[in-house]
């Protein structure tokens, strides 16, 4: 059993490297989250309200920035295009941007703000959230014009980029007005030029004929949507139900209220449910025309589902006792996954669920649901950007739904550990999946067949690989500096080692001195080492011709010409490179100052459990190994050197 989770936690690891680099391009919404971190001991006098003490502001990417960021920290190759204000706020955003690796490809819009959600904290507990930017303040028609030229000129540095292949497109649409219809009607139109397109929007309605490769919307926008389904998308204005938000809750947060009423932004009146029983096939919120169902107000975090019989409660959605049963929002959701797709016109349909996780379905299969850790709400805000910058990467990794889907959450989840906007790094999603080096590598101690197959995974990766070998029979600080010098011209570091039997042809009959078993336990142990094989012969030459090294690595102060095996690494496209030796520090002079040491030391004694002939058995040691010098073989650790009388490493 764990053999097999290791296999799957190495095969999400390999899909995760396969999005290395990958273009993607994402538009819409781009604002600035503010974070004000203040101490309080005592209320003012003027009301009951916390005297805050400002200790310190942080500010992060948010909205499409935020999704691009996180698309950049998982290792794509992101870009940006949106409307940014050409002031203070706007200045931040770029430098956030440009921190993250995130291709700056936004428009600035003279006399139109960036969006900012400042939010003020003590001990960790949001107080007060303030926004600014008007979301009512239409871009320009030149503004207009700039986005698309942006957008067109995006799309083909990105092809250049990828060589020539489609990037992928993530539309953003948080109602903020960066995308206005003639934007969204040339995305569109021009759905074609992207092989994989991500679609977050809070009015799923305003994209018809995108027909994009996945939407992710909340429980509430999906509410939302088949609600407009129920008295139909094409229903005159005054009778068509509408989104208007509280004061308090901006259209750019997630949940709002659905509101009937004569037109977007006129007054309306909530509709209030009547008792009814739950009908798994009914659309959500099919009351009779001209009553839609509800959004969650902005104090609730659950859907209110008028007509059906379904209210909210503080634990989750629920059934009034003439319908019986509760019903929890995962099983509503997966219920409704075909006629999402169908209004959506999307392959895959992903219905988050926010503590309670998502639930995903595509065309074939069964709907796949994830689950999330509960967390406070100041550790989640912008988790779901995380969300979709993970499932996109993996989708256009042409990864299966489930893993795709697994991945997503994972994601998602690995950023919630603290307060702030989230952001997914690659190297937190490998650690989140086994592996703390941030690489695909499977076990460190592995056999030659098996080194092979992580190689050839390696190399799907786009990784270079970089090999070395050697007896390490005393392990020192020179074979640890050599080995950190050699990781480091490269992505990752094999090791060969000389079996038993083989350093006993290299180096006499009294070597090794420590086992093989221990040999490789201490070099598995270096974080330097990604693989440790052992190898029989006496030469590593069949090992190099298996792993075909991108650059092979010797010690010794002799050019890379002088390397035996450099003729066969250069014949299959590799590099050799000889590092120098650490002075002072090598296996046989250890070994020699443990014999001079035992040499002058005093006499065996039986209690000792030493033979009392040991002193001569030690004094034929050294004799034969002065022997050897003179043979011009001495008994250094490594391989076999040049035919140059250098001493070997």
């Amino acid at each position: 059993m764990a053999g097999a989770a290791a296999a799957e936690q190495r095969r999400l690891a390999t899909v995760v490297e396969s999005w290395l680099e990958r273009p993607v391009l994402v538009v819409g919404d781009a604002m600035l989250d503010e974070w004000r971190f203040a101490e309080s001991d005592r209320l003012c006098r003027e009301a009951p309200a916390p005297v805050l003490t400002l200790r310190r502001r942080i500010s992060a990417a948010g909205g499409a920035a935020n999704t691009a960021v996180n698309v950049a920290a998982l290792g794509g190759r992101a870009v940006l295009v949106a409307p940014v204000g050409a002031d203070v706020a706007g200045d931040e955003l770029h430098d956030c941007l440009d921190r993250a690796g995130v291709w700056d490809r936004t428009v600035g819009q003279e006399g139109r703000p960036t969006p900012v959600k400042r939010r003020m904290l003590a001990g960790n507990q949001i107080l007060l959230r303030e926004d600014s930017g008007d979301p009512d303040d239409p871009l320009d028609p030149d503004g207009v014009a700039r986005l698309i030229t942006a957008l067109e000129c995006a799309t083909e540095e990105l092809r250049a980029a990828g060589g020539g292949a489609a990037p992928t497109l993530v539309v953003c649409d948080y109602g903020l007005g960066a995308l206005p219809e003639i934007v969204r009607a040339w995305l569109v139109a021009n759905r074609d030029r992207y092989a994989t397109v991500a679609l977050d929007a809070h009015d799923l309605a305003d994209w018809h004929g995108l027909s994009p490769t996945v939407v992710t919307p909340s429980f509430a926008e999906a509410t939302r949507l088949l609600a407009r389904a129920a008295v139909g998308f094409g229903s005159p204005p005054q009778t068509r139900p509408h989104l208007d938000h509280a004061d308090a809750d901006p259209p750019d947060d997630g949940p709002s209220e659905l509101l009937v009423g004569a037109a977007p932004g006129g007054a309306g009146e909530r509709f209030v449910p009547d008792a009814g029983r739950y009908d798994p096939n009914g659309p959500w919120g099919a009351a009779p025309a001209g009553a839609p169902t509800g959004e969650p107000t902005p104090a609730e975090s659950r859907v209110a589902m008028t007509g059906d019989g379904l209210s909210v409660t503080g634990t989750g959605v629920t059934v009034n006792a003439a319908a019986g049963d509760g019903v929890d929002r995962a099983v509503l959701a997966e219920a409704r996954l075909a006629e999402l797709r169908a209004h959506t016109g999307a392959d895959v349909v992903a219905v988050t669920l926010d503590t309670d996780g998502a639930v995903v379905g595509g065309a074939e299969g069964t709907p796949r649901r994830s689950h999330s850790t509960p967390v406070p709400a100041s550790h989640a805000v912008g988790a779901g950007d995380a969300y979709l910058a993970a499932m996109t990467l993996a989708l256009a990794a042409d990864a299966a739904l489930p893993t795709a889907a697994q991945l997503a959450q994972l994601a998602a989840t690995v950023t919630v550990s603290d307060t702030g906007t989230c952001v997914c790094r690659r190297e937190d999603l490998l650690t989140a999946l086994g592996d703390p080096t941030g690489d695909p590598d499977g076990p460190v101690l592995v056999d030659a067949d098996e080194l092979a197959t992580l190689v050839a995974e390696h190399r799907v990766a786009g990784r270079s690989v970089v090999f070395t070998n050697g007896c390490f029979d005393v392990l020192h600080p020179g074979h640890v500096r050599y080995l950190e010098q050699a990781r480091a011209l490269g992505d990752l570091l094999v090791v060969a080692v000389n079996s038993d039997g083989s350093v006993r042809r290299l180096k006499g009959p009294d070597r090794p001195v420590n086992p093989v078993e221990d040999r490789v336990t201490l070099l598995a142990a270096l974080s330097c080492v990604d693989h440790v094989v052992v190898f029989e012969e006496d030469s590593p030459a069949a090992l190099i011709e298996a792993v075909r090294p991108d650059v092979y690595v010797k010690g010794g102060d002799y050019p890379p010409e002088m390397v035996p095996e450099a003729p066969l690494v250069r014949r299959l496209g590799g590099q050799v490179r000889t590092l120098g030796y650490v002075p002072d520090r090598s296996t046989s002079a250890i070994i020699d100052r443990i014999r001079a040491a035992a040499h002058d030391g005093p006499p065996a004694t039986a209690r000792d459990g030493v033979a009392r002939d040991g002193a001569a058995a030690r004094d034929g040691v050294a004799a034969r190994d002065r022997a050897a010098a003179r043979d011009g073989v001495a008994a250094r650790d490594g391989v076999a050197a040049p035919t140059t009388g250098r001493r070997r490493p």
